[in-house]
């Protein structure tokens, strides 16, 4: 039962306040602070233009033609292709890098091992012919 009184309490205070607002014409502050009120026929002249102005106005824009159109999908498509091309180079190169840095790191293990292995085989007489030839 409380919440029938609850909801009939707040449909009465938003009945109330929308009574209220609809009697009000609205306040507006102007951009330059200035309080004092001015007529509705200025205000409505400054936001409004006439008819001749507007008409002047639209026949002075006037509609792209086909050829504009394509010429504009067709930079925008070319931008796209631009975009599309600079990722996929920068993929590529990140690529890349990861490669040869992979490259590096395995041929760094293969050299460690190699030199690990001639240290524990090499007896301390002789170096075998293989790791100590001379190229001319």
């Amino acid at each position: 039962m409380q919440w029938k009184r609850l909801v009939v309490l707040s449909c009465a205070a938003t009945g109330v306040l929308l009574a209220v607002l609809s009697q009000a014409e609205g306040a507006a502050v102007r951009a330059d602070g200035g309080g004092e009120p001015q007529d509705s026929e200025s205000s409505k002249r400054r936001v409004f233009m006439s008819e001749e102005n507007a008409s002047t106005f639209l026949k002075r824009r006037t509609r792209r033609s086909t050829r504009a159109e394509l010429a504009a999908e067709h930079r925008q498509r070319l931008a796209a292709d631009e975009r599309r091309k600079e990722y996929h180079e920068e993929q590529l190169y990140e690529w890349e890098n990861y490669v040869e840095e992979e490259q590096d790191e395995q041929y760094e293990r293969n050299r460690e091992r190699v030199e690990s292995w001639r240290q524990w085989h090499y007896d301390g007489l002789y170096p075998s012919y293989q790791y100590n030839r001379y190229i001319y």
